[in-house]
């Protein structure tokens, strides 16, 4: 659970097959804003990232705001899709949140989703916190499906309740994140998943398997 894909679906590149000044633009303030954040980055910064000049970034965007949120946008959709990935893979249900729990992750630099949600102007702005919260809002769902569908197969507990423990699944990632970085170390965010799983286990009807 050490590594992480890359930030971002890729956008079409330049002629020459090298990224264009747009696509270095969001894919540079996609990696600033994972690691500073929302306020820690400046247009400065982002220019220098990217390697281009100021009139490339307003001329694709209107400022740093507009920006950060193709940024954070991208970020959340290729999240989304990697966990996608992950929940409507094979298995059991429990076999497949064990698959987002345990997919490779780059635990000390945090979720950069979850990141943003720790920047004030990110939060109070309903533009830029839209997209974080519909993909939290999202994978909570869709987690609750993947349960509520185990329960259905006689996979799960009849006394499983789908949307409190996808709750509860989501929220142990998004902790173990922060108690590994206050560590700095991720074995916090390693016993967490340990934890949360042992619990979806027992949940797990007796003769049904996993292929965990």
């Amino acid at each position: 659970m050490s590594t992480q894909e890359p930030l971002g679906t890729q956008v079409p590149p330049g002629a020459h097959g090298t990224p264009n000044a747009q696509e270095r633009l969001v894919r540079s303030t996609q990696e600033l804003l994972w690691e500073r954040g929302y306020v820690g980055t400046s247009p400065k910064a982002i220019l220098e990232r990217a390697g281009v000049g100021q009139g490339s970034m307003y001329h694709h965007f209107a400022g740093k705001s507009a920006l950060a949120l193709a940024a954070i946008q991208r970020t959340a959709a290729r999240m989304k899709a990697s966990a996608e990935e992950c929940l409507s893979g094979p298995g059991t249900a429990y076999d497949r949140v064990a698959d987002y729990l345990l997919r490779e992750r780059q635990v000390l630099r945090g979720c950069p989703v979850g990141r943003m949600t720790q920047d004030r102007e990110v939060v109070h702005s309903p533009e830029l916190r839209q997209p974080l919260d519909e993909m939290f809002g999202w994978l909570q769902g869709r987690i609750a499906e993947v349960l509520a569908e185990g329960r259905r197969r006689g996979e799960l507990a009849a006394g499983l309740d789908p949307s409190a423990t996808a709750a509860t699944v989501a929220a142990v990632v998004q902790g173990g994140y922060v108690l590994a970085r206050a560590a700095d170390d991720t074995a916090p965010f390693d016993a967490a998943v340990r934890g949360v799983l042992a619990l979806l286990a027992a949940q797990v009807t007796p003769g049904t398997g996993t292929t965990d």
